[in-house]
């Protein structure tokens, strides 16, 4: 069964529809280089299940944000290779994009991001890349592929540059690879004053966001493929995105690496929750800045 990703019965169906829609959610099925806890290809459609139960009127920014349309893609799936599903969410996004959409991708594992990313570094000046995430995800190449989810920022970072945070796992091969000004670990967030000064200060004017779950602690999002003790609180993410959406232009993003559990299905309903928070953010405080 396909799900919008909010149940618009109660208010008739001209909001989900993708001709009165700004705001399109690309469902991505990709989960094949995984090295631990199987499952991201299923992210999406959890997601896809959850988001119904939302509620349409955000109270922190008095808006509804459904009001500008969502409309929800078939899901994309069937890819041959890493490659092929680059592309073809490439070929997808770029579309929208031209369409004047903003586009919400669903993952499916991490290397899924490096589709949108080039759509949108090819299409859009002064770009510079979020990166949400427990690993910096900066091997050139990992188990004999440079198409690797671990390796999923070293491609983003050839379009544009890339701010880490929430960082608190990489190996020593990535240090050559990083910018260290541009990377805010977990434990900058709890033990310096400046964190969010550091993110604003990296960004460029327009920001595509890529949001890897296992950026949160377990505690909150344990329905990842590796769950990293130490991650960001929801208050911490929901302060960062705030800022940024009233500094910076947020263009995109993508929200990855779900692997839903039927034993615990709030994690889905957290990621729902925070996709609608960040489109409220982007929607609400784009009228702010102009």
């Amino acid at each position: 069964m396909k799900h919008n990703f909010l149940d618009i019965t109660e208010v008739g169906e001209y909001y989900v529809l993708e001709e009165n829609s700004d705001i399109l959610i690309v469902p991505v099925s990709y989960d094949e280089t995984s090295t631990w806890i199987k499952g991201s290809d299923k992210g999406p459609a959890a997601i896809l299940e959850a988001a119904p139960q939302l509620e349409f009127y955000d109270l922190e920014t008095d808006t509804e944000v459904y009001k500008h349309g969502i409309h929800t893609l078939d899901t994309i799936s069937g890819f041959g290779s890493a490659e092929s599903m680059i592309e073809a969410v490439y070929k997808e996004v770029d579309g929208w994009l031209r369409k004047g959409k903003f586009v919400v991708t669903l993952g499916g594992e991490h290397t899924v991001c490096i589709g949108p990313v080039k759509a949108y570094a090819g299409l859009i000046d002064d770009l510079s890349v979020l990166q949400f995430d427990a690993h910096t995800d900066m091997r050139p190449e990992y188990n004999g592929s440079i198409y690797n989810h671990a390796c999923a920022m070293y491609q983003v970072s050839k379009y544009c540059p890339v701010i880490a945070v929430g960082i608190r796992s990489m190996g020593k091969c990535e240090l050559k690879h990083i910018n260290r000004q541009n990377v805010i670990l977990a434990s900058d967030v709890y033990y310096q004053k400046n964190w969010k000064e550091r993110i604003i200060k990296s960004l460029t004017k327009n920001v595509y966001i890529s949001f890897d779950l296992d950026a949160l602690d377990p505690s909150i999002m344990p329905s990842t493929g590796t769950p990293v003790p130490g991650g960001l609180q929801w208050f911490d993410v929901l302060e960062i995105l705030k800022e940024v959406s009233l500094h910076s232009n947020i263009v995109g993003f993508d929200v990855v690496e779900l692997c839903p559990s039927e034993a615990n299905k709030a994690p889905d309903f957290l990621a729902a929750t925070l996709i609608y928070k960040l489109l409220s953010y982007k929607f609400a405080n784009s009228l702010q800045r102009a």
